[in-house]
């Protein structure tokens, strides 16, 4: 007796699915949050009328949608598992769209048509409220340097590591978490460990709102970034970023063997990525939404 076609979609997500997530809850919900702070009074408006309805109809509420589609709706999870990366062929991180991204299908190509979706006033509101909620999420996706990578490991999911970390992992991972050790991957070490070892982030992997505030407003506390006008709204320049930082700032360790030194010393690089997300997010909407 084969087993129903829907068992086998999520039971293939879920051997993909280190490699389908960007930040974890808490830094996509991080990003959403600190966006949401700085909308203009038009994109405000208009983002609050495409998410009526929704559980939490804020950015950060919407974070995690484009992740939790895995589960909720493994066909279209499925689908859209290759819109949250781009792997690059050349070793300078040069993007070449035809090469890097066919037919569109990458967190570059994705970033593009959902927002010119979500500009198109003639759409259905239906289709807005979904670009708006991949937007948000794939804008973080792009800031995570492992979800833009030249490495022929799958964004660091083939790297392993021996992790010893007093946080414990999610729970799908639960069972290779022992005396303090987790056997992990380098992709992963940066969804998930580098933000939540955090103070804040310990006490907030389940991205709680006010955890979620509490980090936030300690990086609105810093100068807000200004980014160039290519900067603002361009993917590629996200992308290709990232790309480049996983070489100039050592993301790969010499060593399998890791522990909170190497989560200490990138977790500054980390922060760095998800405020330059959050500000990029928010000139975005606003360039978008704002007549």
């Amino acid at each position: 007796m084969k087993p129903p076609r829907r068992l086998l979609i999520t039971a293939f997500l879920l051997l993909i699915a280190p490699s389908a997530l960007g930040w974890s809850a808490l830094g996509h919900r991080l990003i959403g949050e600190l966006a949401q702070r700085h909308l203009t009074p038009t994109a405000r408006a208009q983002i609050a009328e495409l998410l009526a309805g929704e559980p939490d109809p804020t950015l950060s509420g919407v974070a995690t949608w484009a992740d939790n589609l895995r589960d909720n709706d493994p066909d279209k999870g499925k689908k859209t598992s290759r819109w949250h990366y781009v792997n690059f062929a050349s070793a300078d991180c040069d993007y070449q769209p035809k090469r890097d991204c066919p037919d569109g299908d990458c967190v570059i190509g994705q970033i593009q048509a959902q927002r010119a979706i979500l500009g198109d006033r003639s759409q259905p509101v239906a289709a807005r409220r979904e670009a708006l909620k991949f937007l948000v999420h794939l804008v973080g996706d792009v800031h995570q340097p492992l979800h833009a990578s030249n490495r022929k490991d799958k964004g660091g999911n083939d790297f392993q590591v021996s992790l010893r970390t007093p946080l414990a992992p999610e729970a799908y991972a639960r069972d290779r978490y022992v005396d303090g050790v987790m056997g992990t991957n380098l992709h992963s070490v940066w969804d998930y460990y580098i933000l939540g070892s955090t103070d804040l982030g310990a006490t907030g992997l389940a991205a709680r709102g006010t955890q979620v505030a509490a980090y936030a407003s300690r990086f609105d506390a810093l100068p807000w970034p200004t980014p160039t006008a290519k900067e603002t709204t361009d993917p590629v320049v996200w992308a290709e970023e990232s790309c480049r930082l996983v070489d100039s700032h050592k993301l790969y360790p010499a060593q399998h063997r890791m522990d909170n030194r190497y989560l200490d010393a990138q977790r500054p690089l980390a922060e760095q990525r998800v405020r330059q997300a959050a500000v990029r997010l928010a000139n975005l909407l606003n360039a978008t939404l704002t007549d």
